[in-house]
């Protein structure tokens, strides 16, 4: 068989304040207590990962995206180093100043609430690949293509 990643599609909700909006992941299994975006999850089969960033934002934090809004932040190949296919990830990261409707928690089972913040001043803990992403944004020098994860 060949080698296999996970594709995921991230939308960073940024406000006319400069802030991201961010969740405290809790009941997930995956880095519950750790703030992450807001809206993340897997591209599904069949579907563009356009078309999951708007997906995730409107399942997770109830908000309409339209995907001309999306702006391409950073694609990242990510490991976990494990050799578990479900751990080899690429990653597509967009940020988002647009949108229609108020965020909100849509799936209280899996955060424990929403809270913007400004790049400089990031809460802790966040999930550490986002951390990365997040800490390149505030700094402006994110390249297009990272690596995460490998030695």
């Amino acid at each position: 068989m060949g080698f296999r990643v996970v594709p995921a599609a991230y939308v960073l909700l940024i406000d006319a304040d400069a802030r991201v909006l961010l969740q405290l992941r809790e009941g997930t299994g995956y880095r519950d207590g750790f703030w992450a975006a807001a809206a993340a999850g897997h591209v599904e089969a069949g579907e563009t990962v356009h078309a999951a960033a708007c997906r995730e934002a409107a399942e997770e934090v109830g908000v309409t995206v339209d995907e001309a809004d999306l702006v391409p932040l950073t694609t990242m190949h990510r490991t976990h180093g494990n050799g578990r296919g479900i751990d080899e990830r690429v990653d597509f990261f967009f940020t988002c100043r647009r949108w229609s409707g108020e965020p909100r928690t849509m799936e209280p089972d899996k955060s424990a609430g929403l809270r913007w913040y400004a790049l400089d001043a990031l809460p802790d803990p966040v999930v550490p690949h986002e951390k990365h992403v997040l800490d390149g944004l505030a700094a402006g020098d994110l390249p297009v293509i990272t690596a995460f994860g490998f030695r």
